[in-house]
C-alpha cells in the first residue's frame, strides 16, 4: 500500500524550530520528487519546498528561503523539512507529496505536478 506519513508538527513560539518528517511506504523515495506544502485556514494550499530525487537539488518559496531546509535519508525512506526562525504566518497544516514523474534534475513547488499526498501535520506558531 502506497503511503506518505507526515510527523513532527506541533506548537512552537515565534523564532523557534521544528523538523517535519515525511516517511514513505510501498515505494522508495529515491524514485520520486517530494514537495512540502502548507495550508492555512481559509487560504489555498501553497508550495513550500521540494527536493529532486536524482540531484537532491531543492527549491523553496521566497517566504521560507533562508529559514527552511529540505533533506532526505534514502536509507530511512524519509524526507525532512527543517524549519527555523518560525513566524506566526508559517502556521498551517503541512503536507508532503510525491511527484511520480520527476523532472531530470530540478523540482517545482507547483502543486499540480504532485499526484500522491500525505494526510498532513499541524504546525502552529504562536506565543
Amino acid at each position: 500500500q502506497l503511503q506518505l506519513v507526515e510527523s513532527g508538527g506541533g506548537l512552537v513560539q515565534p523564532g523557534g524550530s521544528l523538523r517535519l518528517s515525511c516517511a514513505a511506504s510501498g515505494f522508495t523515495l529515491d524514485s520520486v520528487a517530494i514537495g512540502w506544502f502548507r495550508q492555512a485556514p481559509g487560504k489555498e494550499r501553497e508550495g513550500v519546498s521540494c527536493i529532486n530525487n536524482r540531484s537532491n537539488i531543492t527549491n523553496s518559496a521566497d517566504s521560507v528561503k533562508g529559514r527552511f531546509t529540505m533533506s532526505r535519508d534514502n536509507a530511512k525512506n524519509t524526507v525532512y523539512l527543517q524549519m527555523n526562525s518560525l513566524k506566526p504566518e508559517d502556521t498551517g497544516v503541512y503536507y508532503c507529496a510525491a511527484d511520480r514523474r520527476p523532472l531530470l534534475s530540478l523540482c517545482t513547488i507547483a502543486k499540480g505536478r504532485y499526484d500522491f499526498w500525505g494526510q498532513g501535520t499541524q504546525v502552529t506558531v504562536s506565543s
